[in-house]
């Protein structure tokens, strides 16, 4: 009784050890890379590794044989085996996400292009989902197998996987289309996080892409939760696929005695005083005219869609002052005589 006892003691101390080991070897490789996100995410698959070292050590040194009863025993080592599979299972997703990360991150350091950069993290973080999901199918599929009855029915299930296939994928029919869906956005580049989009008239970022919904944060932060089908079967407005930079516009309708010349020369010392201008296009024009006003553009460009809304409303704001206090005969009035 002494001697499966101290092997059970063995068997937690050793997992004990090895967990502390991996934590302090992944804890100094961190402080020598800070800028490396991989080895945090490392550091936790120490909790599925010492399962997966506890559970391989007790089925092969086998110390409850002795320790609990023969009608249990059978039981016993069943439940360990599905604990090492469940184990391995987990450490897997958490190495393979580990392992994107990384990559991802390495990527980002080696370019400098933001659209890039969001197309990469887009591929990657759905490459992750695939991949965990593989995993955890295929690690139920090994667990149930374990099980005598699962295997005894196998050839039927094969016999009848053609029609359950069928029926199956009547079912889920919008799922499938959703999950398909998610993998054409993610490889064919049509949106990808941190996108700027307009879905049904409603402007916002891509905030989370998933394997049947897209997340759109927007300007007054509520969530849309459109299905990634949507982006597949519906047209849609993408700012920032190409290029973050944006061409900003303002709209002002003046009276006809408008000064235009002038109001070009403040627009552009407006834009020459902004932090927000990129200096790469502006203009002020004459677009239509009415019996009583004219449509006067003011266009602008800036690095990011955030960055031309608040230009566009500071240039508003700014050229209307101006004719407000400049010229206020420009500025629209409602004539009630001929004079």
């Amino acid at each position: 009784m002494l001697r499966p006892l101290i092997s059970l003691l063995a068997t937690v101390a050793a997992t004990l050890a090895i967990g502390w080991i991996v934590d302090q070897s992944l804890q100094r490789v961190a402080a020598r890379r800070p800028g490396a996100p991989v080895w945090a995410l490392l550091r936790r698959c120490r909790v599925p590794l010492q399962l997966v070292v506890a559970s391989a050590l007790l089925l092969a040194t086998e110390p409850l044989r002795q320790l609990v009863p023969a009608p249990e025993e059978e039981g016993a080592q069943h439940l360990l085996l599905l604990l090492l599979l469940a184990s391995f299972g987990w450490l897997t997703v958490r190495v393979v996400a580990a392992a994107l990360e990384a990559l991802l991150s390495r990527y980002e350091t080696r370019t400098e292009d933001p659209a890039r950069r969001q197309r990469v993290h887009t591929q990657i973080s759905m490459l992750r989902r695939v991949l965990s999901a593989v995993v955890v199918v295929v690690t139920v599929a090994v667990m149930l197998l374990t099980f005598s009855a699962m295997r005894t029915i196998g050839a039927g299930l094969l016999a009848s996987a053609g029609i359950i296939g069928i029926v199956a994928g009547i079912a889920a029919q919008s799922t499938l289309g959703n999950f398909f869906a998610g993998l054409q956005i993610a490889f064919g580049d049509t949106v990808r996080i941190g996108d700027t989009v307009v879905v049904d008239g409603q402007q916002g970022t891509v905030e989370e892409i998933t394997l049947s919904y897209l997340v759109v944060r927007l300007w007054d932060y509520r969530r849309l939760v459109v299905p990634v089908s949507y982006f597949v079967n519906k047209p849609f407005e993408n700012w920032t696929r190409r290029d973050p930079g944006l061409l900003a516009a303002v709209l002002l309708h003046l009276d006809h005695c408008t000064p235009v010349d002038e109001l070009r020369a403040a627009l552009r010392a407006v834009l020459d005083r902004h932090p927000l201008w990129d200096g790469v296009e502006w203009a002020l024009h004459v677009t239509d005219t009415t019996p009583s006003t004219i449509v006067v553009r003011a266009t602008m460009t800036a690095r990011s869609p955030d960055d031309a809304a608040q230009l566009r409303f500071d240039v508003r704001e700014q050229l209307v002052a101006h004719l407000r206090d400049e010229h206020p005969r420009a500025l629209p009035r409602l004539r009630t005589t001929d004079t």
